[in-house]
């Protein structure tokens, strides 16, 4: 099986459309494709996927399409990048509203970092990336909860780091904490 994100653009969907869209996928792939998820930003309608070896995935774009028109799509394989260009990888997928491809990015430089406040910095952001796919999936409650984790790994992260202001970053993510009310933000 091969795995794909498929963006789909989304001009009227909010996250309390989630679980519709995802059945609507579902009904429209049926046995040629799995969908995973799906999440909803104000940009896009996101679709995990996976399809048959060999299957053409034009065929399950074409499909979804009767959905929303295509943004775009991407394979979903396990990459190695350095360090310094996941990090940025990462920063463009967050600020593009893909959250999901952000905590991917970051999960291998996380994982190779050693314990100490570097590893927490980069757990925390890959957290706050999760508790925006679950905002997309109109899960407020699991994603004020993944929040709370995340300031908890970025106490202390001040600075720059990698070309991300984590005091603004940081700041955020306490007014989301504060307020309650989930604004995803840029980086």
């Amino acid at each position: 099986m091969q795995r794909y994100f498929v963006h789909l653009k989304n001009s009227a969907y909010t996250p309390k459309d989630a679980t519709v869209l995802l059945t609507r996928a579902r009904e429209l792939v049926g046995e040629r494709a799995t969908v995973r998820d799906s999440r909803v930003s104000k940009k896009y309608i996101e679709f995990d996927t996976s399809v048959p070896d060999g299957t053409d995935i034009g065929d399950l774009v074409g499909r979804l399409e009767k959905i929303s028109p295509l943004a775009s799509y991407e394979h979903i394989a396990e990459r190695h990048m350095e360090k310094g260009e996941a990090i940025k990888r990462a920063i463009e997928l967050f600020n593009d509203e893909k959250y999901w491809g952000t905590h991917e990015a970051l999960e291998a430089v996380w994982k190779e970092t050693p314990a100490g406040a570097e590893r927490d910095l980069l757990n925390g952001v890959i957290l706050v990336a999760a508790a925006f796919v679950h905002d997309e999936k109109d899960e407020q409650e699991i994603c004020m909860s993944i929040l709370r984790r995340a300031r908890n790994k970025l106490e202390g992260a001040t600075g720059r780091y990698h070309g991300i202001d984590m005091d603004r970053f940081v700041e955020r993510v306490q007014g989301i904490l504060n307020t309650g009310v989930i604004e995803r933000f840029t980086i």
